[in-house]
C-alpha cells in the first residue's frame, strides 16, 4: 500500500504545463513580436555602443 502512495506522490512532484489561456494569456504572435522587438533594441543599442568606442578611439 505504502508503494501505491509513493509512485502518485512522484507524479505529483512534476512541474505542470503551463497551457495558453485566451482570455488571460497574450498570444503567441504577440509575443514573438515583442522577442523580435526587443532583440532589435538590443542590436541597436549594441551597435551605437560600439560607434562610440570606435569614434572616442579614432580621436
Amino acid at each position: 500500500m505504502a508503494a501505491g502512495n509513493k509512485t502518485s506522490q512522484a507524479g505529483a512532484a512534476q512541474k505542470r504545463r503551463n497551457k495558453y489561456n485566451p482570455k488571460r494569456d497574450p498570444k503567441p504572435q504577440i509575443l514573438a513580436q515583442a522577442n523580435r522587438t526587443v532583440l532589435r533594441m538590443a542590436c541597436v543599442v549594441t551597435v551605437a555602443f560600439l560607434v562610440v568606442v570606435a569614434v572616442q578611439a579614432l580621436w
